[in-house]
Order: C-alpha cells, then structure tokens, then sequence
C-alpha cells in the first residue's frame, strides 16, 4: 500500500433499525494508493457502512477519522466537499443534461453570477481526458452508453479533489472491454494516491484489481486480508459462513442435457416476431420444462426479445402461439393471464415499489391476476412470504419491512420470488443473478434447474457465459438486435463456440438438430 497511515478509519462502527441490527462492531481501514475490495453477500452491511462513511445514516456507535480528524457527515455533499466521493452501480446523474453540465452541476464555472459555458466545456473536456475519454461534452448524456455515464460521474467525483473515490457495483452493467477500460482508469488514480474503495460481486474483478479485501458477514467483520494471502475459495467460505463444498461449486456444476422435450407441440412459439428499431423478426421456440438461454453482448436486443414475449413492447410484425394457439400480446396483464412470468433487469424502474413493504411487493403480480376484488387471504399471503424468504435466504427475513430499505440484491430476490408465488408456465429471467452474491446465485441456478425438472418453461438471460451454458438446454444467440443462431447446449458446445457464433456477424439462424 503506497501510504504507510489509513486515510479512512472507521472503528467499532453499529448501526441498527428497527428489528435490524445492520452492522455490529465493525472495523474498516482504508488507505491511500490502494484498491480495497468490501466483499460480503446482499445484506452484509456493505452498503450501510458506505452510507454510514459517507453521512447518509447517523451511527449508533463507534468512531470514524478522516485523514487522522474525527468527522461525522451530515450527508454526501459534506461527504464529498472533504474529499470522499461515492458513484452508485445505478448511475445518479441527469440524462437530460449535457455531459459537461453533468460533470459540473451545482459547481458551475460563473462570472457576475452567469454560467462561463465556454470555461465549464474546456474544463470538462481536460477531465475526461485525463480518464483517456474523447466525447463530445456539449452532448446530451442519454446519447453515451452506460459505460461512459459511469465514466463521467468517475470525472465529477475526482474533480471535487477526492481522496477517497467509493465505486459501489460499477461494473455490473459493463462489458469485458468497458470493464478493462475502467480498471485502468481506477490504477491510474491509484498511483496517484487516491484510496479506491471498491464494491463487486464478480470475484475475477476482485483478483484482478484490489490490494485488499475486507469481508463482512451478517453485518460483522470477518477480517480484512492482502488479496494475495486469500485464495478465492477461502473468500467464498468467509462469505458464506460455510465450507464452499456445502454450495456445490458453481464452476463444477454439470451442463444441462438436452432437453427430451424439445419435440413436440411448443409452449411458446414465434414466427418472424420483431418490431422495428428494437429487434429484428425472430422464431423462436420454447417447450415446457425447457430452458433456453439467450446469449449476446450488451445492446445485442436479448432484452427487448424478452419485452416482446412479455407484451411489455408491441410486435409491428410477426406472431406468437400460445399452446398451439395464435394470440396478440399487447399488454403484460395478457401475458400473465397466459402463465408468462417476467423478472426485468431493471429492478428499480420496471420491478420494486418502493413504497411498498417485503409482502406487498412479493403478492403483487399474483393478486393483479386475481384481479383487485378478491384478495389474497393473509394466511395464504403469509405461507407465500415465508416460502420464498426462506428458499431465497432475503435479508432481513421480515415481510413488512419496506421493500427500499433491503439490498439491491435482495430487491431481486422480492422479484423473483413475486413471480414463482405465481406458478408461471414460461418464466423470462432478465439477469436474474446480477448483483446477487455466489451463494444466492448457486440457490437461484438451482432453482432454475428445478423450475425445468418440474414443467417449467424458462427463458434465461445473462451477461455470464459459462452461466448460460450451465443452465440451458438450447441457447439462443443474438448479435446486432438479430437472432443469429439456435444451438443445441451438447458436449460441442462451449463459451468459445458461442463467441464466435456473436463475432462472426452472420446474419443466419443455425437449429441445432
């Protein structure tokens, strides 16, 4: 570590809510020039200690010094001002704005009290260079990839002079390139003495960049460790509390076979379904107890095959069969009346109601299928809720605990769990395990793999190769928001095959048969 004295020292830190004890004793050093990973599964206390650094929450108990001054935030502006600055997995800037306007908003460049544009877009432009970025600053944001939206808050957190830069889950949204692109950026300002405290679940992202790992359970400290001295099956078990042969590795899970039931009448079936600017017109089928996975770079339109089958977006061409039966989807209630379940990878703005507690948010999908004039009695409501905290593992385990104030992880939980409460007969996984910690993600690969074996049809997207080829029997490529290929998931068939399939640009649909 390049400074021999902690930059950040918090020291027997607790913080509780109501029925929560959210952390408990907990020590954390962070030190200057350094990568520090903070490992630990969805409700570990990892975003509560950063919220608790950062003045968000009050502490119940314990210390923190910064730079060797005691300091206590009123919230992340003062947070920032003294040089600990936070940029969050779901990016909290204005798309509407320019990018310069971004990077400088509320710190506005100004003369006599009017905004110096000219001095604020020079000034823009050196910062993103100093990140190794040549964009446009003049543009409006929403016209840059998520990628470089991260990129930019990176460019306003270092500009308030940051000692302390937080990068909580940034690279969950990133391809492989976008991520090699931002661990040089984090080495660069590491040489430059900024502490890097970084948040992942992607244990060969940790290896790759940190110096150190701290590892919270349950909301107490397990220990911090060199990354070097900790090979990464000890950093699972730390995590879990448990030896990691109790999980079943994820990595020596066997492939699916191919399914027996990919003959005969399919449950789903399209013909040259598409819609224009969105995806081109697909076939697809899928048969129950089937998983098909859908694999493909960011932007390759898996998500937008998922919308159409879904009726969350109108097909403009094309149709679908349902049982044998042609039908029109024009709204997700349509789907849901027809047995379709969809888990969107958007959880903040197309799943979670905030608003709403553990339960409300669990029952939602089940009792809008009801309809609002027969409710869900409570003591069917309360099995429902206990199954799926406890075959899920959400924490905290209370139900009527808002839905806002667990995890993002375990936000994704609450969704899957609202969508198995309604025994769906095809369930569309959108990035089911993004964000979610290794031992959640074995527990939800086995929950895929039982939803099969018990007639379940599953369509399975993610960004994770070797998890699509795990899980499926038939794996669906797509390139350029087309449909390139079908191919059956059998012994010849590996990540290579199917990256291949993604860079060769054929536009041509192979049916593995």
């Amino acid at each position: 570590m390049a400074g021999s004295r902690p930059v950040v020292t918090m020291t027997g830190i607790s913080k509780f809510f109501p029925g929560v004890r959210a952390l408990h004793n907990v020590d954390f050093r962070l030190f200057p020039g350094e990568v520090h990973a903070l490992m630990g599964e969805n409700g570990a206390g990892k975003s509560t200690l950063i919220k608790v650094l950062t003045g968000v929450y009050d502490i119940d108990a314990g210390s923190i010094t910064l730079a060797g001054e005691q300091i206590s935030f009123t919230g992340p502006r003062q947070a920032a001002a003294a040089g600990v600055s936070t940029v969050y997995q779901e990016v909290n800037l204005c798309t509407n704005l320019s990018v310069a306007e971004n990077i400088f908003i509320g710190r506005e460049p100004r003369r006599l009290g009017a905004v110096r544009w000219r001095e604020m877009r020079r000034r823009a432009r050196a910062l993103l260079v100093r990140l190794d970025l040549d964009i446009d600053v003049s543009a409006p944001l929403a016209s840059y990839s998520l990628a470089v939206q991260q990129m930019v808050a990176i460019a306003r957190a270092i500009d308030v002079r940051a000692r302390v830069l937080i990068l909580d889950e940034p690279t969950s949204s990133l391809d492989a390139g976008e991520v090699a692109q931002l661990f040089r950026i984090m080495r660069q300002l590491r040489d430059e003495g900024i502490a890097i405290l970084f948040v992942t679940h992607f244990l060969d992202q940790v290896y790759g960049i940190a110096d150190r790992i701290t590892v919270l359970r349950n909301g107490t400290l397990v220990g911090e460790y060199r990354t070097e001295e900790l090979p990464q099956f000890s950093l699972v078990e730390k995590m879990i509390g448990k030896e990691l042969d109790a999980l079943e590795r994820l990595d020596e899970q066997p492939k699916r076979p191919v399914a027996a039931q990919s003959a005969g009448t399919p449950l789903v079936e399209t013909s040259d379904l598409g819609r224009k600017g969105a995806v081109a017109p697909f076939s697809l089928r899928i048969h129950s107890g089937e998983v098909v996975g859908l694999a493909g770079l960011l932007g390759s339109g898996r998500t937008e095959v998922a919308r159409l089958l879904f009726g969350a977006d109108r097909a403009d061409g094309g149709h679908l069969v349902v049982d044998g039966g042609r039908t029109f989807l024009r709204t997700p209630a349509q789907a849901i009346d027809r047995g379709i379940g969809f888990c969107s990878e958007n959880r903040r703005a197309e799943g979670i109601v905030p608003e709403l507690s553990v339960r409300e948010n669990m029952i939602l999908a089940m009792q809008a299928a009801r309809g609002w004039a027969r409710p869900i009695p409570r003591r069917r409501q309360d099995e429902l809720v206990e199954r799926y905290v406890r075959a899920l593992r959400i924490r905290p385990a209370n139900p009527d605990a808002p839905v806002r104030d667990l995890s993002g992880g375990n936000q994704q939980k609450v969704l899957l769990a609202r969508w198995l409460i309604t025994e769906p007969r095809l369930l569309i996984l959108d990035e089911p395990t993004r964000g979610i910690d290794i031992g959640a993600k074995a527990e939800i690969q086995k929950l895929v793999v039982e939803l099969s074996d018990g007639g379940t049809a599953v369509l399975f997207i993610s960004a994770e190769l070797e998890e699509v080829l795990r899980l499926s029997h038939r794996v669906a490529v797509m390139r350029d928001r087309t449909m390139v290929a079908q191919l059956d998931n059998d012994d010849a068939l590996d990540a290579d095959r199917v990256m291949q399939t993604i860079a060769s640009g054929t536009h041509r649909v192979e049916v593995d048969r």
